[in-house]
């Protein structure tokens, strides 16, 4: 079993950039770590930021999103909170646009058109 049927994507694009990342022998992992982004009076835990994935070799997160533009407020609020928490995190956002970019390039499917509006499951918190 391979290590893209081990893992439990959250959305069609993910497993897509997976196959990519495989194909060009890119190490990955998915969703290695949550960055806590701000907390309530009571120290609780408000709002947390789990990169898509984390490429190793380039000390790098990626995070994918394919909602439509006007629903990704939330998710740049949260990379721009990131980075102001913790500026030696390396994050980068492919957008709609980029995941369908590289699908086309690459000749694979175009996860971007599934469940667009909706986008990731854990965004629409």
């Amino acid at each position: 079993m391979s290590k893209i049927d081990e893992t439990d994507f959250q959305h069609p694009s993910e497993r897509e950039f997976a196959r990519l990342l495989d194909f060009y022998g890119i190490p990955w992992e998915y969703e290695p770590r949550t960055f806590p982004l701000e907390y309530n009076e009571d120290g609780s835990l408000r709002s947390a930021f789990s990169p898509d994935f984390y490429l190793p070799e380039q000390d790098l997160y990626v995070e994918l999103t394919t909602q439509s533009p006007r629903l990704n407020r939330l998710k740049n609020k949260k990379i721009r909170r990131l980075r102001e928490l913790y500026p030696d995190i390396n994050v980068k956002l492919l957008n709609r646009r980029d995941i369908r970019s590289l699908a086309i390039k690459y000749d694979l499917p175009d996860p971007s058109v599934v469940n667009t509006e909706e986008g990731h499951p854990r965004d629409r918190s």
